[in-house]
């Protein structure tokens, strides 16, 4: 008996016989560079489909990866869609445990280039964390580049961030959080402003007020990472300690001050109005 994912690709497999657009199992089977033979085992649920033979049928036929892995959404990706969409390649250690791949900044650019080739992300540095959040779900680092998010993330800083699917851009983007974007030619990260309902695009914020807002077209977009947490090799000083504690010390005396100066107010009024 098959597995729930080689059962639905079963279903994408006769939707596609059904519209005629493939005459055959042993035509879908070749171009797809694979035995007929072994489609048809698959096809009688006696081997599942393996993640190469969906690589190639989501790449060529659009086939959906989120209704091939979850059940949600349509079988086949629309033509919009697929425009912003590439299938993901991820990492595994030797005990089937997903990785975290990281792309450093020299990578930025190729990462963003890039068409899904398996072999540039197996390349990459990978890792994992202990929280049980990151077991879960595909994850992804970036380092930061340049001072757009400053004072919030600096230059040197890592971001470990989880993978948001396509079908769920629309309803999952919340406004002022950030993400790491890639676009077709750009990794970014920013706070966002999300549009895509109203005008197919995403605003994007920079918390340096030095960088003005833009905004994304939906056409533009390759993926999208939620930010979850900060990796910074940077460590305030005691110098910085002792100065923000005089700082806020500061700050605490003047409201303590300023609201006494209110109740002295406050009292002389009262006594005004008692005579």
């Amino acid at each position: 008996m098959n597995n729930v994912v080689s059962q639905r690709f079963i279903k994408c497999h006769n939707k596609l016989r059904e519209e005629k657009r493939v005459r055959s199992s042993r035509q879908f089977a070749l171009s797809l560079d694979y035995l007929p033979q072994s489609l048809s085992e698959i096809l009688k649920g006696r081997r599942d489909v393996t993640i190469e033979l969906l690589r190639k049928a989501i790449a060529k036929y659009k086939m959906n990866p989120v209704y091939i892995m979850t059940g949600d959404g349509p079988m086949f990706m629309t033509e919009e869609t697929n425009q912003s969409f590439r299938v993901l390649t991820t990492i595994r250690s030797p005990n089937e445990e997903e990785l975290i791949v990281h792309v450093p900044l020299p990578a930025h650019a190729v990462y963003a280039a890039e068409l899904g080739d398996p072999s540039f992300i197996q390349d990459l540095p990978t890792y994992s964390l202990p929280d049980y959040k990151y077991k879960v779900g595909t994850h992804r680092s970036f380092d930061i580049p340049g001072d757009s998010m400053e004072p919030t993330l600096f230059e040197g800083d890592k971001v470990v961030c989880s993978f948001l699917e396509p079908t769920l851009w629309e309803s999952g983007v919340k406004d002022n959080y950030a993400y790491v974007i890639v676009t077709r030619s750009d990794v970014v990260v920013r706070r966002v402003k999300n549009l895509i309902a109203e005008s197919k695009e995403l605003e994007v914020i920079a918390d340096n007020n030095f960088y003005e807002p833009y905004k994304i077209p939906m056409s533009d977009l390759r993926e999208i990472w939620y930010v979850r947490a900060r990796i910074t090799p940077f460590l305030p000083s005691p110098q910085n300690i002792q100065r923000y504690v005089q700082e806020e010390m500061q700050g605490l005396k003047e409201t303590i001050q300023q609201q006494g100066k209110m109740i002295n107010r406050l009292s002389g009024a009262i006594d005004r109005l008692g005579k």
